[in-house]
């Protein structure tokens, strides 16, 4: 339906011509009433403070918020008849809460008792503006920064600056709750020098003798297992960064890494079993190759040669991890790898 269609019709007359009613005329605006702090200054540098005072106390509770972080224990509970909770946190969300409330109450009362309230109206224009209307919209812009009174009434300016500046002060005291750094702790793992190599399903020691050429196994440091009673997240974390790959290979179609002369018994090598592009676990082997294989994007190393990427988005080889064989004839760990396991993380590069 246009819009000729909705205005209201007159009667054809006896010409049989219809004439089309005029529209409701423009109302226009209201004439303009002054407040109470248009014309009394004592009033308006009430309200002033008013604002002002709520901005202020706005910046007190944030900080206050800051405070209750540190200073209220970390298990401390608020009762309030059935209902009950962390004191910290209560004490933290009502602080920051009732700032970012009192800095809108602030500014709502600002805008209704202090800035112009004149209502002004314009015709329609089209959607781009010419250098004229440009120009216009700018000092228009600088007339109603004026009349808002930013820049002449600094006690508020002053006051809501300090309350927005001080709200990135929980965001950045709270990055506490993120955990301590890690440290090192990325760089080690629980393998050390006589830590002995076991099976990963049975947790039985491995002897040399228990591994044919071309068999890839499992395995885990024997210090893993005592973790999984003591602590199941301690356990899985250490695990995630243990867990390696015994591969008995022919020693004559072994490629050895300067450095590494010792790192191997008899053609037995021992590599970490995570992938140094986002971590997965691999274990695909090709025999007649020595490559194993990633199943996640297919990043491929080739086991007879340090465990260098031969394919695949991985830019690092896999870590190996010195053998040696005890005084019981069992698989043991020289030493801890010498190098971080699993992907590049933001101390590495």
């Amino acid at each position: 339906m246009s819009n000729d269609d909705k205005l209201p019709v007159k009667p054809e007359d006896e010409h049989g011509t219809v004439e089309v009613a005029e529209p409701i005329p423009d109302p226009g605006i209201e004439t303009h009433e002054p407040r109470i702090t248009d014309i009394d200054p004592k009033a308006a540098d009430r309200v002033e403070r008013q604002v002002s005072g709520m901005f202020g106390l706005a910046t007190l509770l944030v900080i206050g918020s800051c405070v209750a972080y540190f200073a209220i224990p970390r298990d401390s509970i608020l009762v309030f008849g059935p209902l009950s909770g962390n004191a910290n946190n209560m004490v933290i969300g009502l602080c920051i809460g009732l700032a970012l409330f009192l800095i809108g109450a602030g500014a709502i009362q600002w805008a209704k008792k202090l800035m112009v309230d004149e209502e002004i109206s314009e015709e329609r224009h089209a959607a781009h503006s010419s250098p004229e209307q440009i120009a216009e919209i700018t000092e228009a812009f600088k007339e109603g920064a004026e009349e808002s009174g930013f820049g002449r009434r600094k006690m508020i300016r002053n006051s809501l600056i300090g309350a927005l500046g001080v709200l990135g002060l929980p965001a950045v005291i709270l990055l506490r709750d993120l955990g301590p750094l890690p440290g090192r702790a990325l760089y080690n793992t629980i393998w050390a020098k006589g830590i002995r190599v076991v099976n990963d399903v049975t947790d039985r020691p491995i002897k040399p003798s228990d591994l044919v050429v071309g068999q890839l196994v499992n395995a885990a440091p024997a210090n893993l297992a005592p973790l999984q009673e003591e602590s199941s997240s301690e356990y899985q974390n250490a695990k995630a960064k243990a867990a390696v790959i015994v591969v008995r290979i022919k020693p004559s179609e072994i490629r050895t890494k300067p450095g590494r002369e010792n790192w191997g018994i008899d053609g037995i090598l021992c590599y970490s079993k995570i992938c140094t592009h986002v971590g997965c676990p691999i274990s695909l082997y090709e025999q007649t190759t020595h490559h194993v294989l990633c199943p996640c994007h297919q990043s491929t190393f080739d086991l007879a040669d340090s465990a260098k990427v031969v394919f695949g988005p991985a830019a690092r080889p896999l870590p190996q991890l010195p053998l040696a064989v005890d005084s019981e004839g069992y698989l043991v760990a020289q030493s801890g790898f010498h190098e971080p396991v699993g992907p590049s993380f933001f101390e590495r590069g």
